[in-house]
Parts: C-alpha cells; structure tokens; sequence
C-alpha cells in the first residue's frame, strides 16, 4: 500500500504541475489525460484493497473467536474426562470393598 500511496502522491503532484502549465501543448494535455487516468485507476485499486484488507480483518476475528470457542470445549471435555475417571475410580473402590 505504501507504494501505492506514494505513486498517488507524485501523480498528484505532477497533475498540479501540468495544471500549471500552458495547456495548448497536445503533448501535455495528453500526459495530463494519463496522469490523471493512472490516479483514478490508483485510486480504485486503493479503495479495493482496503476492502480486501477489512474483509481479511473480519475474517481473522471470525477464524480466532472459532478456535477460542473449540479450544474451550477441548477444556471442557478433558474436565468432564477427569471427573468420569474420578467417579469410575470411586465406584471401583467402592466394589471392592
């Protein structure tokens, strides 16, 4: 994104210059045409990124809030393990004697 940024930046700057420039040069007019169409197509792949980068950050926290859910079950499971081996443990104490 930062190259990005900094290539929106220098456009942006070399579209002021030519702004200020005499514009009866078809040269430059057409360099000014093309700065200005590579900012706006800079400008959606920015704005496109930056929903990818949300989405990955939404799914991130989706993804970590399932494994905190499954590690807690895991937990959950091996404390319900050790108090059946408990009680399984007494009830054959109790058999024997």
């Amino acid at each position: 994104m930062k190259t990005e940024t900094e290539k929106e930046k220098k456009l942006s700057f070399a579209l002021n210059r030519l702004k200020s420039l005499n514009l009866k040069n078809p040269i430059l007019k057409t360099n000014l045409e093309s700065l200005s169409s590579q900012k706006n197509q800079l400008e959606i792949e920015k704005k496109n990124l930056e929903e990818k980068y949300q989405n990955l950050v939404i799914e991130h926290k989706v993804l970590n809030q399932k494994l905190e859910d499954i590690n807690q079950q895991k937990v959950e499971e091996k404390k319900k393990e050790k108090e059946f081996s408990e009680k399984k443990e007494e009830l054959n104490q109790k058999t024997k004697t």
